[in-house]
């Protein structure tokens, strides 16, 4: 505590210039975002119902803002630690390229009015669980998760598994057992996907006195985790298939995808190395892109041959 304390108190670079637009963009995390956009649309896809395609966009895009919104909002409160660890120091804030008040200025305001904005464009349930989302990314895990416990990525990882919820809500207004699979699916991936990276990153996290696993509990334990959570990962991608969101070519696809994912964190259990771990991770991305592709492209080929799903119905 004493030494976040000391982090919080060291000067940081300071904007001598106004901020940039792709400054400002840096802030809302386009990577992270580029996956919201993704397993939101996915959620609004494959939900049954039928909403106006410009409707669609505009509530797609407000689920994309609030998310920028809050990693605006975490890149500033983190700003002490971004600017000790290697991969981070080069972010909007720690490189001075951003005052950290714009940063919590555009958080906050971008939150508000991606809210509204979806709100207007759908319906109060898929705004109520964006609202959730932003606060629970930037409250709950970056203000008090992320620095109080090795399961910060298990807990928080509930932020990023909301988008396809919210896209579902939007379209149907409720919340079903298929949102909730599709919550599940990236709920699970989560922790061994962070926890891969994490061994790469251990030193970062070490001399940011983050308690990720790996600092904690040590990397051996980290890399059981990993498997147990891919033994869990590998059937709960399933699950789309048993609830009949999808045919046999989603279950092939997600069957071989888990095999693999299992495979690789056997392999980094067994013969541990950064690039292992490494390896582990990048396919781990690759994964989760697969399987909501899958589902999309099940979907839009069940719509061509029978006539039916997809947004506008």
């Amino acid at each position: 505590m004493t030494q976040q304390i000391i982090q919080a108190e060291q000067p940081l670079a300071v904007a001598d210039n106004p901020a940039t637009v792709g400054a400002f963009f840096q802030l809302m995390k386009p990577r992270v975002m580029s996956l919201v956009i993704f397993t939101g649309f996915a959620g609004m896809f494959l939900a049954p119902g039928q909403m106006h395609p410009v409707l669609a966009a505009i509530a797609l895009f407000a689920i994309a803002a609030g998310a920028g919104a809050s990693g605006a909002i975490n890149q500033w409160y983190d700003r002490d630690i971004d600017a000790i660890m290697t991969r981070t120091r080069g972010r909007p804030i720690p490189a001075g390229q951003v005052v950290p008040a714009e940063a919590l200025s555009l958080g906050i305001v971008i939150s508000i009015l991606s809210v509204l904005l979806l709100s207007l464009s759908s319906n109060l349930l898929a705004a109520g669980l964006l609202a959730f989302t932003i606060f629970f990314y930037a409250v709950i895990y970056t203000v008090w998760l992320k620095r109080s416990t090795a399961q910060n990525i298990v807990i928080g990882g509930a932020a990023g598994a909301l988008p396809p919820m919210v896209g579902w809500a939007a379209v149907t207004g409720s919340i079903s057992i298929e949102s909730i699979a599709l919550f599940a699916l990236i709920f699970i991936w989560t922790p061994p996907h962070f926890w891969a990276l994490a061994l790469v990153k251990n030193d970062d996290y070490k001399q940011a006195n983050i308690p990720m696993l790996p600092v904690v509990a040590g990397p051996k334990e980290t890399r059981k985790q990993i498997l147990i959570y891919a033994l869990i990962l590998a059937p709960t991608g399933l699950v789309p298939y048993a609830l009949s969101m999808a045919s046999l070519f989603y279950l092939v696809v997600a069957a071989v995808m888990g095999g693999i994912f299992v495979w690789l964190s056997y392999s980094l259990f067994k013969k541990p190395s950064d690039q292992a771990a490494w390896k582990l991770f990048k396919f781990s991305i690759f994964y989760l892109f697969i399987l909501f592709a899958a589902l999309i492209a099940d979907r839009l080929m069940a719509s061509l041959v029978f006539g039916a799903g997809g947004l506008t119905g």
